[in-house]
């Protein structure tokens, strides 16, 4: 089966309000995506495969050099193939299309190998304060 990867695709909230709780093990929310991404994003990227959505990352970022991901998640019944790791790529590629500098992750702990190994991330000293 062929995966499609697609910049700014078209979703379905659903859709992706679906494999968002399949991905991080929540119920399904009733987010508008679309409106949450029109506003605050530079692009996304969405995964394909035969016509469903099987993974997604938003790009925001700063209206200048820096580029954040956001919402990297991958449908349980493809992941450890390669397709989140494809997601971050072709964001990256996005984001130094769109003249940023910098791409910015932040993550959990069990995914520090998934950041650094497969996608190329650098440790960096970082700050944050939890709201």
């Amino acid at each position: 089966m062929t995966i499609k990867y697609e910049w700014r695709g078209d979703f379905d909230n659903a859709a992706l309000n679906a494999l968002h709780a399949d991905g991080f093990g929540h119920p399904v929310a009733q987010t508008d995506w679309r409106e949450r991404l029109e506003h605050h994003s530079l692009g996304w990227v969405c995964a394909w495969e035969d016509g469903s959505l099987i993974g997604f990352v938003n790009v925001v970022w700063d209206g200048g050099v820096h580029a954040f991901i956001l919402d990297t998640v991958v449908a349980q019944h493809r992941r450890a193939r390669g397709v989140g790791a494809a997601l971050v790529a072709a964001a990256a590629h996005e984001a130094r299309t769109a003249k940023c500098e910098w791409l910015h992750v932040d993550f959990e702990e069990d995914l520090r190998s998934f950041y650094f190994d497969a996608c190329g991330f650098k440790e960096t000293t970082a700050g944050l304060i939890a709201l």
